[in-house]
C-alpha cells in the first residue's frame, strides 16, 4: 500500500473524534498546557491526556514537559499534503460555535501578555460573498 495513503488514513482516524477535533481547535491558537485544555473542554484531565497521547502518537501534536505539566502544540508535518489536511481541519473547527466557546473558556483561564492573541482571527475565505449568500 502507498505509504502516503496509509499516513493519511491514520491522520483522518485520529481526527475522527469530536474531543480530538476540539483539542485541535484549541491548539490552533498556539501552545497550551494540558491543564488548560481539560478545563477549557470541561473533561477530566486523564481523558484529555489520553486524547493528546493519541494525537501525539499520530504525529499531529508535540508536547513539551514543564514541571508537572505538559504543554502541547500542533506539530509541523513534513509531508505538505498532511500539513494541508491538518491546517484545513484546524481552520474549519475554528469556525464552529463549540470551538468559539472552548476558546472563550481558555482565554478566561490563561494569563495573557501584551500582544498575545488566543482566539485566531477568521479569514474571509469562509465568508460567502453577497451573491453566493443570496442564492442559499
Amino acid at each position: 500500500m502507498n505509504k502516503q495513503l496509509l499516513t493519511l488514513e491514520h491522520l483522518l482516524k485520529a481526527l475522527a473524534d469530536r474531543t480530538r477535533l476540539r483539542i485541535v481547535g484549541l491548539l490552533a491558537a498556539g501552545e497550551i498546557c494540558v491543564c488548560h485544555i481539560h478545563e477549557s473542554l470541561g473533561i477530566p484531565q486523564p481523558t484529555a491526556s489520553r486524547h493528546l497521547a493519541y494525537l501525539r502518537k499520530t504525529g499531529l501534536v508535540q508536547g513539551r514537559k514543564q514541571g508537572l505539566w505538559v504543554h502541547y502544540r500542533l506539530a509541523h508535518l513534513e509531508d505538505p499534503v498532511m500539513q494541508t489536511v491538518l491546517d484545513s481541519v484546524a481552520h474549519a473547527v475554528g469556525h464552529l460555535g463549540t470551538s468559539e466557546r472552548d476558546m472563550r473558556r481558555l482565554a478566561a483561564k490563561v494569563e495573557l501578555k501584551p500582544g498575545d492573541r488566543l482566539i485566531p482571527v477568521a479569514s474571509g475565505c469562509c465568508t460567502p460573498s453577497k451573491s453566493a449568500a443570496g442564492s442559499l
